[in-house]
């Protein structure tokens, strides 16, 4: 089975040793053959510099085109516009455009507030030069104040100029399919890519999952706590849950897939290999 599109998100490394790991990561994640890599940016623009260098290292290093996260809480206009420059010249050609958290100890939401007025202001300074990817809330934004004025957020973000778009994770694909039927009945045509999290630790999934305001359906929390220190099923289990949510979506019509890595290769990879991505598994082994 192969993708339309396949790609996966890390965070910048801050120590040596993460940047070991996370260089061990790409190397074997390239072997499946993604689209794109893509970096995320620190609230307030705390990663800034950290961001870009780990993007131009995963190409170098990689050859895998490598995307930068670009968030608008707390960046002013004239560091965008700097920020944009310097990614022009640096041949980068997607970005990956987000409303951003609000940094601790912030008053204020800065210049640009929202996500679709980040997409103009890019399109403004820069016209067509990047593919802009913009996020998606199947499950809804855990802000917003209803369904319907979610959609009126996602339905501002494409009509501000964005490409195409990359998901919150979910484990319920009715969520996925019914949020994309909602957006073809108001003539919102671009692609809408799958977030995918693989399952390999119950707390750290739940408190992101409380967050972020993804579902993690009764039926999954309850066998994952019940696997308790058992970490080999936990990983077993989550592996089976995440290979048969990306099989429906992808047999369902998913453009593609994007995998939120957490900078680690095993999950992601085992999911992918089943999947029929990529070239033999000793290749992977061997980097």
């Amino acid at each position: 089975m192969t993708t339309q599109t396949f790609s996966c998100e890390f965070f910048p490394p801050r120590t040596p040793e993460a940047r070991e790991r996370l260089a061990a990561t790409a190397a074997r994640l390239t072997t499946l053959g993604p689209e794109f890599f893509s970096v995320t940016f620190g609230a307030g623009g705390s990663t800034r510099d950290l961001t870009l260098e780990t993007v131009l290292k995963l190409r170098a290093d990689h050859g895998v085109e490598s995307v930068p996260h670009l968030s608008c809480i707390g960046t002013p206009r004239e560091e965008l516009r700097a920020l944009l420059r310097s990614y022009q010249e640096a041949g980068i050609r997607r970005l990956v455009l987000l409303r951003g958290d609000m940094p601790s100890g912030m008053t204020g939401f800065g210049e640009l507030r929202y996500a679709n007025e980040l997409v103009a202001f890019v399109r403004q300074e820069t016209g067509r030069a990047f593919h802009v990817e913009v996020a998606a809330y199947p499950e809804f934004h855990p802000q917003a104040v209803s369904a319907a004025a979610d959609l009126d957020n996602f339905q501002r973000k494409v009509e501000a100029g964005a490409d195409s778009a990359i998901t919150q994770y979910f484990y319920n694909p009715d969520a996925y399919f019914r949020f994309v039927d909602d957006c073809h009945a108001r003539g919102i045509g671009i692609p809408i890519v799958p977030g995918i999290m693989p399952i390999t630790n119950f707390t750290q999934l739940a408190r992101f999952s409380e967050m972020c305001g993804a579902e993690i359906p009764r039926w999954i929390s309850r066998r994952l706590r019940d696997f308790g220190d058992d970490r080999a099923s936990l990983r077993a289990f989550g592996q089976e849950v995440t290979l048969a949510l990306c099989l429906r979506l992808l047999e369902q019509g998913a453009p593609g897939l994007h995998f939120y890595t957490m900078n680690q290769a095993e999950a992601t990879e085992a999911v992918c290999r089943q999947l029929g991505l990529g070239g033999p598994a000793e290749h992977a082994a061997g980097n």
